[in-house]
């Protein structure tokens, strides 16, 4: 059995019909918008400052640490001091005296160093609970944006989530009844296009969404549905305006 030929007009409603199908879909991720984005960069945005409170954290506890240590100094320092006072009592000779007095000064100077080091730590850890505070601060307002922007993000995808999936599904399933160059250059056009419209009807005597009047012989050609017309300013397939109305009906049912 010959397969049956597909006329230019059958061409053209299926492609008008595709154009009314992913124009919907546009609109509908259009209301998204840049959301996703949105949602996904305060996401990065919140577990960068997570990082950074987890990095100042080990910072403060590796100054802790610091501080420990520098206290065990000084204590060994007092106790060194104190048995070097206890052995000058016990001295037989001034040398043996000044060199004990010169270890006594040397961990008198390790003591003050010490001190200083812990001065200088405790400082740093005043720094870093400062940012830490402030990190927290900013943290749970970018937590409360996010929990916002994810909620009205869901509350799209609710609304528009069935609708958009047999809308998709649509798409496929008129796109496969298209003739593959017919299909590919639809597709050319609409990547090409601002607004993703490749296919377009004459309003007003132009190509919708064009300021360029059409001459009526292209008017009339269009109207008799014999071959596919494009327009040469904005490289668009055109239709005419009954053809686009009856197909937008017969879509609207569709997917209504």
């Amino acid at each position: 059995m010959a397969k049956k030929e597909v006329t230019v007009e059958q061409k053209l409603r299926a492609l008008y019909d595709l154009q009314l199908i992913d124009s919907r879909i546009d609109e509908i991720r259009s209301v998204r918008g840049e959301l996703p984005l949105e949602v996904e960069d305060l996401e990065d945005e919140v577990a960068g400052l997570n990082t950074r409170l987890s990095n100042l954290s080990q910072d403060i506890d590796n100054l802790n640490t610091d501080i420990s240590n520098k206290k065990l100094a000084i204590e060994e320092s007092k106790a060194l001091i104190k048995k070097y006072t206890e052995q000058q009592k016990n001295v037989r000779n001034n040398r043996e005296f000044d060199s004990l007095s010169k270890e006594t000064e040397y961990q008198e100077l390790e003591i003050q160093l010490a001190e200083k080091r812990i001065k200088e730590f405790k400082a740093k850890i005043a720094q870093k609970k400062q940012v830490v505070d402030s990190t927290k601060d900013k943290l749970t307002q970018q937590e409360g944006h996010l929990n916002g922007k994810k909620s009205e993000l869901d509350a799209i995808l609710k609304e528009t989530e069935k609708e958009e999936k047999l809308l998709i599904e649509k798409s496929e399933e008129f796109s496969q009844s298209i003739d593959k160059h017919l299909l590919t250059a639809y597709n050319r056009i609409r990547n090409k296009v601002k607004n993703g419209l490749a296919v377009v009807s004459i309003e007003r005597g132009a190509a919708g969404g064009s300021f360029f009047t059409i001459p009526p012989q292209v008017q009339l050609e269009i109207a008799n549905r014999k071959k596919i017309t494009i327009d040469e300013h904005s490289g668009r397939i055109l239709v005419d305006s009954a053809l686009a109305a009856e197909e937008k009906e017969k879509i609207d049912n569709l997917i209504s």
